[in-house]
């Protein structure tokens, strides 16, 4: 049986990837995309979504938008990382399939009162607005949800939008600590992994040479979403940082990581926004999330190119 899952998401090219991963899946059935301000505005993530799920051929996929902005922020986004649209690189269109009237918050919480066997999975790619305004709204979903699978915060390898923090969790390091604290189980997939899933020129490559359409996108988009890392980071590609949440639906065996505490920061100018990864257990404080290290990067990629082909 499909492992049903609801997407929510600021897409950003690699937002896209993990769409396109999961919409080439059988072994997920998503119930719907719900979109938040992070990357790009939310006028943006939205448009962005329904522009993925028309190149995998799934106009019948209900998109929702939800929060404008951070809980208590004013919000940061990272058109200098994703260009002006959110999905620069190729050309893009105006979506023709509706946006969905109900507000993503509201879906998230019909939804999950609907299949209240714990069944439904959030794979969580932005901010995490609109889940801590789901869970302040209705408390009770806690208990219906199987776990939250998420990409955010760092440990050894610090931050990227601050020397502390992770871009996803600093946008809205309130809803981030709403979640963490919430005891649904997480599983965490943090820049410590996500920067060891890069793109080359021969995976790029061998994205553009599938020679569907949605191949031929997702090279573009990478063409464009490099260039930052290589200038920051000196490396050969860009880290692929939001298809892990879906690859480790699907191959949860590429993936290791242990059980830690990870306490938020919401106080602090300095490091607001930090993930507080107690790896080594020194706080004694239970662990509340399972905090990926390793993936088989040739095994993620073999998965991307597979699934991404079937489009």
């Amino acid at each position: 049986m499909a492992r049903k899952i609801i997407i929510d998401t600021d897409p950003g090219q690699d937002d896209a990837v993990a769409i396109l991963l999961a919409l080439a899946s059988p072994e997920l059935e998503v119930l719907g995309i719900t979109c938040v301000a992070g990357n790009v505005p939310l006028a943006l993530t939205q448009r962005n979504a329904r522009i993925v799920c028309e190149l995998a051929g799934r106009p019948d996929m209900p998109v929702f938008a939800g929060a404008t902005r951070p809980m208590v922020r004013s919000l940061v986004t990272a058109e200098y990382v994703h260009g002006k649209s959110g999905l620069n690189g190729p050309e893009l269109w105006e979506p023709t399939m509706p946006l969905r009237k109900e507000h993503a918050v509201d879906f998230i919480v019909k939804t999950l009162r609907t299949n209240r066997d714990g069944a439904v999975t959030l794979c969580v790619l932005g901010p995490l607005t609109n889940i801590a305004l789901a869970l302040i709204k209705a408390p009770d979903i806690a208990g219906h949800i199987h776990e939250i699978v998420l990409m955010g915060g760092g440990c050894f390898e610090g931050g990227n939008t601050t020397p502390a923090a992770e871009f996803n969790i600093y946008v809205d390091p309130h809803a981030a600590k709403v979640v963490f604290s919430s005891g649904i189980p997480l599983v965490v997939m943090p820049l410590d992994l996500t920067h060891t899933t890069m793109t080359t020129r021969t995976r790029v490559s061998r994205f553009r040479a599938l020679g569907n359409k949605a191949g031929v996108f997702t090279a573009e988009m990478l063409d464009f979403f490099e260039r930052f890392d290589k200038e920051k980071y000196g490396s050969e590609g860009a880290p692929l940082h939001d298809p892990n949440v879906i690859a480790y639906l699907l191959q949860p065996e590429i993936y290791q990581g242990r059980e830690v505490n990870i306490e938020i920061e919401t106080e602090s100018a300095l490091t607001m926004g930090m993930s507080v990864v107690d790896w080594w257990r020194v706080s004694g404080r239970a662990p509340n999330a399972t905090f990926m290290r390793k993936v088989d990067d040739e095994a993620f990629f073999d998965l991307l190119f597979d699934r991404i082909a079937r489009l």
